[in-house]
Protein backbone atom coordinates (compact mmCIF):
# COMPACT_ATOMS: atom_id res chain seq x y z
CA UNK A 1 0.00 0.00 0.00
CA UNK A 2 1.47 3.53 -0.97
CA UNK A 3 1.05 5.93 1.23
CA UNK A 4 -0.09 9.59 0.07
CA UNK A 5 0.92 12.44 2.07
CA UNK A 6 -0.19 15.74 2.45
CA UNK A 7 0.90 17.93 -0.22
CA UNK A 8 2.70 14.66 -2.27
CA UNK A 9 0.54 14.94 -5.43
CA UNK A 10 1.82 17.01 -8.44
CA UNK A 11 -0.47 18.07 -10.96
CA UNK A 12 2.65 18.90 -13.03
CA UNK A 13 3.73 14.91 -13.55
CA UNK A 14 0.58 13.70 -15.50
CA UNK A 15 -1.13 13.05 -12.44
CA UNK A 16 -4.34 15.72 -13.36
CA UNK A 17 -6.97 13.22 -13.68
CA UNK A 18 -5.88 11.36 -10.15
CA UNK A 19 -6.03 14.86 -9.08
CA UNK A 20 -10.47 14.38 -9.34
CA UNK A 21 -9.91 11.90 -7.21
CA UNK A 22 -8.08 13.60 -4.15
CA UNK A 23 -9.04 16.41 -1.73
CA UNK A 24 -6.70 19.39 -1.03
CA UNK A 25 -4.25 17.61 1.41
CA UNK A 26 -3.43 15.19 -1.20
CA UNK A 27 -5.56 11.54 0.51
CA UNK A 28 -8.29 10.22 -1.50
CA UNK A 29 -11.53 12.34 -1.35
CA UNK A 30 -13.41 11.76 1.13
CA UNK A 31 -17.45 11.52 0.81
CA UNK A 32 -19.20 11.73 4.13
CA UNK A 33 -22.33 13.88 4.50
CA UNK A 34 -24.48 15.22 7.53
CA UNK A 35 -25.77 11.74 7.25
CA UNK A 36 -23.56 9.26 7.56
CA UNK A 37 -21.54 11.60 9.94
CA UNK A 38 -24.69 11.29 12.30
CA UNK A 39 -24.93 7.89 11.74
CA UNK A 40 -20.98 7.40 13.49
CA UNK A 41 -22.09 9.64 16.38
CA UNK A 42 -24.95 7.80 17.00
CA UNK A 43 -23.14 4.57 17.12
CA UNK A 44 -20.52 5.75 18.86
CA UNK A 45 -22.76 7.50 21.68
CA UNK A 46 -25.95 4.88 22.01
CA UNK A 47 -24.04 2.02 23.39
CA UNK A 48 -24.51 -0.14 26.26
CA UNK A 49 -23.81 2.99 28.46
CA UNK A 50 -27.55 3.30 27.94
CA UNK A 51 -28.29 -0.52 29.72
CA UNK A 52 -27.24 1.06 32.80
CA UNK A 53 -28.88 4.54 33.36
CA UNK A 54 -31.75 3.17 34.49
CA UNK A 55 -29.51 1.80 37.67
CA UNK A 56 -27.48 5.14 37.58
CA UNK A 57 -30.74 6.85 38.30
CA UNK A 58 -31.48 4.49 40.99
CA UNK A 59 -28.28 5.91 42.56
CA UNK A 60 -29.34 9.82 42.49
CA UNK A 61 -33.18 9.47 42.50
CA UNK A 62 -35.79 11.49 40.89
CA UNK A 63 -34.39 14.77 41.14
CA UNK A 64 -30.46 14.28 40.56
CA UNK A 65 -31.06 11.27 38.26
CA UNK A 66 -32.54 13.27 35.64
CA UNK A 67 -30.48 17.01 36.39
CA UNK A 68 -27.32 15.19 36.09
CA UNK A 69 -28.23 13.32 32.45
CA UNK A 70 -29.35 17.02 31.19
CA UNK A 71 -26.10 18.76 32.41
CA UNK A 72 -24.18 15.72 30.89
CA UNK A 73 -25.80 16.11 27.50
CA UNK A 74 -25.55 19.96 27.23
CA UNK A 75 -21.87 19.78 28.00
CA UNK A 76 -21.33 17.02 25.72
CA UNK A 77 -23.12 19.17 23.03
CA UNK A 78 -21.21 22.27 23.43
CA UNK A 79 -17.86 20.94 23.74
CA UNK A 80 -18.68 19.03 20.67
CA UNK A 81 -19.10 22.40 18.97
CA UNK A 82 -15.84 23.87 20.02
CA UNK A 83 -14.05 20.75 18.96
CA UNK A 84 -15.89 20.90 15.65
CA UNK A 85 -13.93 24.52 14.97
CA UNK A 86 -10.40 22.77 15.25
CA UNK A 87 -10.18 20.32 12.63
CA UNK A 88 -8.67 22.64 10.85
CA UNK A 89 -6.44 24.73 12.20
CA UNK A 90 -6.70 28.56 11.62
CA UNK A 91 -9.84 29.09 8.81
CA UNK A 92 -12.29 26.66 9.26
CA UNK A 93 -12.28 25.90 5.21
CA UNK A 94 -8.44 26.40 4.20
CA UNK A 95 -6.25 25.78 7.16
CA UNK A 96 -4.48 22.81 7.18
CA UNK A 97 -6.52 19.47 8.56
CA UNK A 98 -6.25 17.82 11.42
CA UNK A 99 -6.99 13.82 10.70
CA UNK A 100 -6.95 13.12 14.56
CA UNK A 101 -7.88 14.20 18.00
CA UNK A 102 -4.55 13.87 19.03
CA UNK A 103 -3.11 15.37 15.62
CA UNK A 104 -5.47 18.31 16.62
CA UNK A 105 -4.68 18.95 19.98
CA UNK A 106 -0.56 18.40 18.88
CA UNK A 107 -1.16 21.12 16.41
CA UNK A 108 -2.76 23.95 18.40
CA UNK A 109 -1.62 23.20 21.77
CA UNK A 110 0.92 20.82 21.58
CA UNK A 111 3.60 19.27 23.91
CA UNK A 112 2.36 18.13 27.26
CA UNK A 113 -1.09 18.42 26.04
CA UNK A 114 -0.61 16.15 23.15
CA UNK A 115 0.93 13.44 25.49
CA UNK A 116 -2.23 13.53 28.18
CA UNK A 117 -4.59 13.30 25.08
CA UNK A 118 -2.74 10.35 23.56
CA UNK A 119 -2.49 8.28 26.95
CA UNK A 120 -6.25 9.22 27.74
CA UNK A 121 -7.41 8.89 24.39
CA UNK A 122 -6.22 5.21 23.55
CA UNK A 123 -6.44 4.15 27.36
CA UNK A 124 -9.99 4.77 27.09
CA UNK A 125 -10.50 3.65 23.13
CA UNK A 126 -8.96 0.32 24.31
CA UNK A 127 -10.62 0.40 27.55
CA UNK A 128 -14.03 0.94 25.64
CA UNK A 129 -13.30 -2.34 23.50
CA UNK A 130 -12.76 -4.22 26.13
CA UNK A 131 -16.01 -2.69 28.09
CA UNK A 132 -17.71 -3.40 24.71
CA UNK A 133 -16.54 -7.67 24.47
CA UNK A 134 -17.87 -7.86 27.87
CA UNK A 135 -21.41 -5.77 27.22
CA UNK A 136 -21.66 -8.08 23.63
CA UNK A 137 -21.06 -11.33 25.11
CA UNK A 138 -23.59 -10.41 28.62
CA UNK A 139 -26.43 -9.90 25.77
CA UNK A 140 -25.75 -12.83 24.00
CA UNK A 141 -25.49 -15.11 27.45
CA UNK A 142 -28.95 -13.79 27.98
CA UNK A 143 -30.78 -14.73 25.08
CA UNK A 144 -29.67 -18.23 26.46
CA UNK A 145 -31.03 -18.18 29.75
CA UNK A 146 -34.08 -16.14 28.63
CA UNK A 147 -34.69 -19.43 26.86
CA UNK A 148 -33.78 -21.71 30.38
CA UNK A 149 -36.15 -19.10 32.27
CA UNK A 150 -39.17 -19.13 30.03
CA UNK A 151 -38.97 -23.00 29.90
CA UNK A 152 -38.08 -24.24 33.47
CA UNK A 153 -39.36 -20.55 35.67
CA UNK A 154 -38.14 -17.41 37.11
CA UNK A 155 -36.16 -18.93 39.71
CA UNK A 156 -34.21 -21.48 38.48
CA UNK A 157 -30.78 -20.16 37.93
CA UNK A 158 -29.79 -20.83 34.76
CA UNK A 159 -26.47 -19.60 34.85
CA UNK A 160 -24.28 -20.02 31.79
CA UNK A 161 -21.07 -18.72 31.18
CA UNK A 162 -20.53 -15.56 29.01
CA UNK A 163 -16.78 -17.05 28.46
CA UNK A 164 -17.75 -18.63 24.44
CA UNK A 165 -19.85 -15.43 23.55
CA UNK A 166 -16.73 -13.30 24.42
CA UNK A 167 -14.78 -15.70 21.89
CA UNK A 168 -17.47 -15.83 19.65
CA UNK A 169 -17.78 -11.70 19.68
CA UNK A 170 -13.76 -11.61 19.57
CA UNK A 171 -14.21 -13.92 16.12
CA UNK A 172 -15.97 -11.41 14.50
CA UNK A 173 -14.32 -8.37 15.36
CA UNK A 174 -11.32 -10.49 13.96
CA UNK A 175 -12.89 -10.37 10.44
CA UNK A 176 -14.43 -6.53 10.28
CA UNK A 177 -11.44 -4.95 12.38
CA UNK A 178 -9.97 -5.91 8.35
CA UNK A 179 -12.10 -3.10 7.31
CA UNK A 180 -9.17 -0.66 6.97
CA UNK A 181 -10.85 2.61 8.30
CA UNK A 182 -13.76 4.95 8.64
CA UNK A 183 -14.26 5.52 5.30
CA UNK A 184 -15.20 2.17 4.90
CA UNK A 185 -17.39 1.03 7.90
CA UNK A 186 -20.25 3.83 6.89
CA UNK A 187 -22.75 0.75 5.96
CA UNK A 188 -21.12 -0.85 9.81
CA UNK A 189 -22.61 2.24 11.35
CA UNK A 190 -25.64 2.67 9.75
CA UNK A 191 -26.64 -0.78 10.48
CA UNK A 192 -25.05 -0.38 14.53
CA UNK A 193 -27.22 2.69 14.35
CA UNK A 194 -30.66 1.40 13.55
CA UNK A 195 -29.84 -1.28 16.40
CA UNK A 196 -29.40 0.84 18.88
CA UNK A 197 -32.42 2.53 18.31
CA UNK A 198 -33.93 -0.77 18.52
CA UNK A 199 -32.71 -2.14 21.29
CA UNK A 200 -33.32 1.01 23.04
CA UNK A 201 -36.45 1.13 21.89
CA UNK A 202 -37.27 -2.01 23.59
CA UNK A 203 -36.21 -1.27 26.84
CA UNK A 204 -38.15 2.00 26.74
CA UNK A 205 -41.18 0.15 25.56
CA UNK A 206 -41.26 -2.92 28.40
CA UNK A 207 -40.49 -0.25 31.08
CA UNK A 208 -43.59 1.61 29.72
CA UNK A 209 -45.56 -1.34 29.99
CA UNK A 210 -44.04 -2.35 33.26
CA UNK A 211 -44.93 1.06 34.91
CA UNK A 212 -48.90 0.86 33.30
CA UNK A 213 -49.12 -2.54 35.21
CA UNK A 214 -47.72 -2.14 38.22
CA UNK A 215 -50.13 1.39 38.32
CA UNK A 216 -47.75 4.31 38.84
CA UNK A 217 -44.15 5.03 39.00
CA UNK A 218 -41.57 3.65 41.27
CA UNK A 219 -38.33 5.15 43.08
CA UNK A 220 -37.51 7.59 45.25
CA UNK A 221 -36.63 11.31 45.14
CA UNK A 222 -32.93 10.92 46.34
CA UNK A 223 -32.57 7.10 45.12
CA UNK A 224 -30.92 3.88 47.33
CA UNK A 225 -31.38 4.07 50.62
CA UNK A 226 -31.31 0.64 51.86
CA UNK A 227 -27.39 0.89 51.30
CA UNK A 228 -24.22 2.14 54.17
CA UNK A 229 -24.01 5.99 53.59
CA UNK A 230 -20.52 5.07 52.37
CA UNK A 231 -21.88 2.74 49.73
CA UNK A 232 -24.22 5.22 48.84
CA UNK A 233 -21.68 7.94 48.30
CA UNK A 234 -19.39 5.64 46.05
CA UNK A 235 -21.92 4.09 43.90
CA UNK A 236 -23.25 7.86 43.40
CA UNK A 237 -20.24 8.55 42.29
CA UNK A 238 -20.03 5.71 40.06
CA UNK A 239 -23.50 6.65 38.32
CA UNK A 240 -21.82 10.35 37.57
CA UNK A 241 -18.98 8.14 35.68
CA UNK A 242 -22.03 5.95 33.81
CA UNK A 243 -23.73 8.56 32.84
CA UNK A 244 -20.45 10.70 31.74
CA UNK A 245 -19.41 7.22 29.50
CA UNK A 246 -22.95 7.38 28.03
CA UNK A 247 -22.70 10.68 26.54
CA UNK A 248 -18.92 10.28 26.08
CA UNK A 249 -17.74 10.02 21.90
CA UNK A 250 -15.03 12.81 21.38
CA UNK A 251 -12.06 10.16 21.74
CA UNK A 252 -13.83 9.65 17.71
CA UNK A 253 -15.02 12.71 17.00
CA UNK A 254 -12.47 14.37 14.92
CA UNK A 255 -12.02 11.60 13.25
CA UNK A 256 -15.45 11.27 12.11
CA UNK A 257 -15.00 14.79 11.01
CA UNK A 258 -12.24 13.35 8.98
CA UNK A 259 -14.72 11.44 7.10
CA UNK A 260 -17.17 14.31 6.06
CA UNK A 261 -16.36 15.90 2.17
CA UNK A 262 -14.56 19.32 1.01
CA UNK A 263 -16.03 22.19 1.63
CA UNK A 264 -18.03 24.20 1.07
CA UNK A 265 -19.80 23.97 3.57
CA UNK A 266 -17.36 23.66 5.97
CA UNK A 267 -16.79 20.10 7.78
CA UNK A 268 -16.90 21.84 11.20
CA UNK A 269 -20.39 23.53 9.90
CA UNK A 270 -21.60 19.77 8.43
CA UNK A 271 -20.30 18.50 12.26
CA UNK A 272 -22.20 20.54 13.98
CA UNK A 273 -25.42 20.19 12.77
CA UNK A 274 -25.04 16.56 13.12
CA UNK A 275 -23.99 16.87 16.46
CA UNK A 276 -26.93 18.84 17.57
CA UNK A 277 -29.20 15.65 15.52
CA UNK A 278 -27.25 13.00 16.97
CA UNK A 279 -27.11 14.44 20.69
CA UNK A 280 -30.95 15.53 20.73
CA UNK A 281 -31.85 11.89 19.21
CA UNK A 282 -29.57 10.08 21.84
CA UNK A 283 -30.37 11.85 24.83
CA UNK A 284 -34.27 11.98 24.45
CA UNK A 285 -33.60 7.88 24.28
CA UNK A 286 -31.50 8.17 26.82
CA UNK A 287 -33.67 10.10 29.07
CA UNK A 288 -36.63 7.75 27.88
CA UNK A 289 -34.93 4.84 28.91
CA UNK A 290 -33.29 5.51 32.39
CA UNK A 291 -36.40 7.64 33.53
CA UNK A 292 -38.94 4.92 32.51
CA UNK A 293 -36.64 1.80 33.45
CA UNK A 294 -36.29 3.37 37.03
CA UNK A 295 -39.82 4.22 36.78
CA UNK A 296 -40.56 0.26 36.55
CA UNK A 297 -37.87 -1.12 39.01
CA UNK A 298 -37.90 2.05 41.32
CA UNK A 299 -34.38 1.18 43.43
CA UNK A 300 -34.16 -2.13 42.40
CA UNK A 301 -33.02 -1.11 39.03
CA UNK A 302 -30.53 -4.11 37.41
CA UNK A 303 -26.96 -2.36 36.24
CA UNK A 304 -27.71 -3.49 32.89
CA UNK A 305 -32.15 -3.14 32.05
CA UNK A 306 -31.97 -5.75 29.49
CA UNK A 307 -29.50 -8.66 30.71
CA UNK A 308 -30.29 -8.46 34.37
CA UNK A 309 -33.34 -9.95 34.32
CA UNK A 310 -35.83 -6.75 35.10
CA UNK A 311 -38.02 -8.47 32.51
CA UNK A 312 -38.12 -11.86 31.82
CA UNK A 313 -41.58 -11.73 29.28
CA UNK A 314 -42.28 -11.55 26.35
CA UNK A 315 -38.52 -13.52 26.22
CA UNK A 316 -38.86 -13.15 22.70
CA UNK A 317 -38.47 -10.15 22.60
CA UNK A 318 -36.48 -9.60 25.14
CA UNK A 319 -33.83 -11.95 23.43
CA UNK A 320 -34.71 -9.79 19.81
CA UNK A 321 -33.30 -6.64 22.07
CA UNK A 322 -30.25 -8.03 22.69
CA UNK A 323 -29.65 -9.65 19.80
CA UNK A 324 -29.87 -5.71 18.17
CA UNK A 325 -27.27 -4.91 21.29
CA UNK A 326 -25.03 -7.66 20.00
CA UNK A 327 -25.04 -6.75 16.53
CA UNK A 328 -25.07 -2.55 17.30
CA UNK A 329 -21.61 -3.48 19.70
CA UNK A 330 -19.79 -4.86 16.74
CA UNK A 331 -20.24 -1.77 14.96
CA UNK A 332 -19.61 0.21 17.97
CA UNK A 333 -16.21 -1.49 18.63
CA UNK A 334 -15.05 -0.85 14.94
CA UNK A 335 -16.00 2.81 15.43
CA UNK A 336 -14.20 3.30 18.59
CA UNK A 337 -11.14 0.72 17.33
CA UNK A 338 -10.13 2.40 14.13
CA UNK A 339 -8.56 5.43 15.72
CA UNK A 340 -6.08 2.83 17.87
CA UNK A 341 -5.75 0.91 14.42
CA UNK A 342 -4.74 3.78 12.50
CA UNK A 343 -2.37 5.30 14.71
CA UNK A 344 0.21 1.87 14.89
CA UNK A 345 -0.42 1.16 11.32
CA UNK A 346 0.84 5.02 10.57
CA UNK A 347 3.63 4.32 12.69
CA UNK A 348 4.38 0.98 10.98
CA UNK A 349 4.17 2.13 7.58
CA UNK A 350 6.71 5.12 8.28
CA UNK A 351 9.33 2.94 10.48
CA UNK A 352 9.19 0.24 7.13
CA UNK A 353 7.82 2.28 3.97
CA UNK A 354 9.49 -0.33 1.74
CA UNK A 355 8.42 -3.34 3.60
CA UNK A 356 5.52 -5.43 1.75
CA UNK A 357 4.66 -7.06 5.03
CA UNK A 358 3.39 -3.41 6.37
CA UNK A 359 1.98 -2.09 3.09
CA UNK A 360 1.17 -4.93 0.63
CA UNK A 361 -2.80 -5.18 0.77
CA UNK A 362 -5.39 -7.44 -1.23
CA UNK A 363 -8.57 -5.86 -1.91
CA UNK A 364 -11.78 -7.67 -1.01
CA UNK A 365 -14.51 -5.51 -1.12
CA UNK A 366 -14.80 -3.43 1.93
CA UNK A 367 -12.29 -5.32 3.08
CA UNK A 368 -8.45 -5.02 2.81
CA UNK A 369 -6.41 -7.07 4.16
CA UNK A 370 -2.28 -6.93 4.72
CA UNK A 371 -0.30 -9.06 6.35
CA UNK A 372 0.51 -6.78 9.21
CA UNK A 373 -3.26 -5.58 9.52
CA UNK A 374 -4.41 -9.37 9.91
CA UNK A 375 -1.49 -9.78 12.19
CA UNK A 376 -1.79 -6.41 14.66
CA UNK A 377 -5.64 -6.32 14.70
CA UNK A 378 -6.05 -9.81 15.61
CA UNK A 379 -3.59 -9.78 18.39
CA UNK A 380 -5.68 -6.72 19.83
CA UNK A 381 -8.94 -8.00 19.44
CA UNK A 382 -7.16 -11.13 20.96
CA UNK A 383 -5.82 -8.93 24.09
CA UNK A 384 -9.52 -7.10 24.46
CA UNK A 385 -11.03 -10.46 24.50
CA UNK A 386 -8.89 -12.31 26.86
CA UNK A 387 -8.90 -8.84 29.39
CA UNK A 388 -12.94 -9.22 29.10
CA UNK A 389 -12.86 -12.85 30.17
CA UNK A 390 -10.85 -12.15 33.45
CA UNK A 391 -12.62 -8.61 34.37
CA UNK A 392 -16.01 -8.80 33.49
CA UNK A 393 -17.21 -6.60 35.28
CA UNK A 394 -20.02 -4.19 32.86
CA UNK A 395 -21.93 -1.46 35.13
CA UNK A 396 -17.62 -0.71 37.07
CA UNK A 397 -15.76 -0.26 34.06
CA UNK A 398 -18.25 1.97 31.84
CA UNK A 399 -17.97 4.13 35.17
CA UNK A 400 -14.80 3.91 35.76
CA UNK A 401 -14.29 4.44 31.88
CA UNK A 402 -16.28 7.48 31.92
CA UNK A 403 -14.86 8.60 34.75
CA UNK A 404 -11.49 9.10 33.36
CA UNK A 405 -12.31 10.42 30.55
CA UNK A 406 -14.77 12.73 30.94
CA UNK A 407 -12.30 15.63 31.85
CA UNK A 408 -9.58 15.60 29.38
CA UNK A 409 -10.99 14.65 26.78
CA UNK A 410 -14.96 15.87 26.78
CA UNK A 411 -14.28 19.31 28.33
CA UNK A 412 -10.81 20.28 29.26
CA UNK A 413 -9.01 19.73 25.60
CA UNK A 414 -11.87 20.56 23.87
CA UNK A 415 -12.14 23.91 25.49
CA UNK A 416 -8.15 25.02 25.63
CA UNK A 417 -8.08 23.77 21.97
CA UNK A 418 -10.68 26.27 21.48
CA UNK A 419 -9.28 29.17 23.22
CA UNK A 420 -5.87 28.82 21.47
CA UNK A 421 -7.92 28.39 18.06
CA UNK A 422 -9.97 31.75 18.35
CA UNK A 423 -7.49 33.70 20.31
CA UNK A 424 -9.91 33.77 22.94
CA UNK A 425 -8.86 36.60 25.45
CA UNK A 426 -7.83 36.22 28.75
CA UNK A 427 -10.01 37.32 31.54
CA UNK A 428 -13.31 37.60 28.85
CA UNK A 429 -16.25 36.65 29.83
CA UNK A 430 -15.88 33.49 27.13
CA UNK A 431 -12.47 32.35 29.10
CA UNK A 432 -13.77 32.85 32.27
CA UNK A 433 -16.76 30.39 31.54
CA UNK A 434 -14.64 27.95 29.20
CA UNK A 435 -12.08 27.83 31.95
CA UNK A 436 -14.63 27.50 34.96
CA UNK A 437 -16.11 24.81 32.76
CA UNK A 438 -12.86 23.14 32.63
CA UNK A 439 -12.65 23.26 36.69
CA UNK A 440 -16.40 21.67 37.01
CA UNK A 441 -15.10 19.45 34.71
CA UNK A 442 -12.17 17.87 36.74
CA UNK A 443 -14.11 17.80 39.99
CA UNK A 444 -16.68 15.67 38.80
CA UNK A 445 -14.15 13.23 36.60
CA UNK A 446 -12.55 12.94 39.90
CA UNK A 447 -14.93 12.32 41.65
CA UNK A 448 -16.38 9.59 39.97
CA UNK A 449 -13.07 7.98 39.24
CA UNK A 450 -12.96 7.73 42.71
CA UNK A 451 -16.31 6.51 43.35
CA UNK A 452 -15.82 4.09 40.51
CA UNK A 453 -12.30 2.32 41.61
CA UNK A 454 -14.19 1.99 45.12
CA UNK A 455 -16.97 -0.10 43.50
CA UNK A 456 -14.47 -2.11 41.65
CA UNK A 457 -12.14 -3.23 43.92
CA UNK A 458 -15.15 -4.23 46.42
CA UNK A 459 -16.58 -6.48 43.28
CA UNK A 460 -12.84 -7.78 42.32
CA UNK A 461 -12.40 -9.05 46.06
CA UNK A 462 -15.79 -11.06 45.55
CA UNK A 463 -14.79 -12.25 41.88
CA UNK A 464 -12.44 -15.46 40.59
CA UNK A 465 -11.41 -14.18 37.63
CA UNK A 466 -12.07 -16.22 34.05
CA UNK A 467 -14.40 -17.79 36.11
CA UNK A 468 -17.41 -16.81 33.25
Amino acid sequence: MVQIEPLEVSLEAGNQADSALLDDDGRPRRTGTFWTASAHIITAVIGSGVLSLPWATAQLGWVGGPAVMVVFGGVTYFTATLQAECYRTGDEETGARNYTYIGAVRAILGGANAKLCGIIQYANLVGTAIGYTIAASISMQAIKRAGCFHANGHNVPCHISSTPYMLIFGAFEIVFSQIPDFHEIWWLSIVAAVMSFTYSGVGLGLGIAQTVADGGFRGTITGVTNVTATQKAWRSLQALGNIAFAFAFSNVYTEIQDTIKAPPPSEAKVMKQASLLSIVATSVFYALCGWMGYAAFGNAAPDNLLTGFGFFEPFWLVDAANVAIAVHLIGAYQVYCQPVFAFVERKASRRWPDSGFVNSELRVGPFAISAFRLAWRSVFVCFTTVVAMALPFFGVIVGLLGAISFWPLTVYLPTEMYIAQRGVRRGSALWIGLRALAVAGFVVSAAATTGAVANFVGDFMKFRPFSG
